[in-house]
């Protein structure tokens, strides 16, 4: 007898700043009774990146890796274990922004630490990639208006949406949905919402695109 579909028990959301990983992340945490997996914040050396500090970056990426490895490390995605896991992203996002934020010398320690701990976290069954164009993320980030990211300017953006765009183009470590959220709205719009939770519960192998109409302002999530 063909095994039935299961419902990814790991499911993980990615894209860059203001695309609605959170958002979805919490939607989808709830609609799934998940536990929910959020992006760590605190890092002491992130100010001092802001500000252009020397060795900062450097210091400040190695302390998200350390974070995130301890965080991944610890899910329960054992066999006896029937909980499912919903986290706004991907081990692998630390060395997207590594590599846009070190230099040559700086990355290849970095990388010695990425690559041993890689190799003792699990892979995600499933993750969304949210993309947005960066004038749409552009516009979501002087309307949240968040003073941490009042630093974030149209060239490190488009740096940013071009880095996850070449990384995904290339995924295979899960089945991977990509949602381009430009021209929809998840967060207001009920009915791009059912949709995607209806492509999130069916079968889903390889890349898969979701593309729904959408509603008319995409700046709001």
């Amino acid at each position: 007898m063909a095994k039935l579909f299961e419902l990814p028990r790991y499911i993980a959301i990615e894209g860059p700043i203001r695309v609605g990983k959170s958002t979805l992340a919490q939607v989808l945490a709830e609609r799934l009774n998940a536990q929910r997996v959020m992006e760590p914040e605190d890092n002491p050396f992130l100010q001092a990146f802001y500000e252009g500090e020397p060795g900062a970056a450097f210091q400040a990426q190695l302390a998200f890796l350390v974070r995130r490895f301890d965080q991944l490390r610890a899910l329960d995605l054992g066999a006896k274990s029937n909980r499912t896991i919903v986290a706004d992203y991907i081990f692998e996002k630390d060395k997207l922004f590594a590599c846009l934020n070190l230099n040559d010398l700086e990355l290849d320690t970095y990388n010695r630490y990425f690559n041993y701990f890689r190799d003792h976290i699990p892979n995600p069954d499933l993750v969304i990639y949210l993309q947005a164009s960066p004038e749409v993320l552009q516009k979501r980030l002087k309307k949240k208006n968040a003073p941490s990211e009042k630093s974030i300017n149209e060239d490190y953006l488009l740096e940013v949406v071009k880095a996850y765009e070449h990384f995904f183009f290339h995924y295979t470590s899960s089945d991977l949905l990509i949602v381009n959220t430009s021209e929809i709205d998840f967060v207001d719009r009920n009915e791009d919402l059912q949709e995607l939770l209806k492509k999130v519960s069916a079968p889903l192998k390889g890349t898969q695109y979701f593309l729904p109409l959408g509603g008319q302002d995409p700046a709001d999530i």
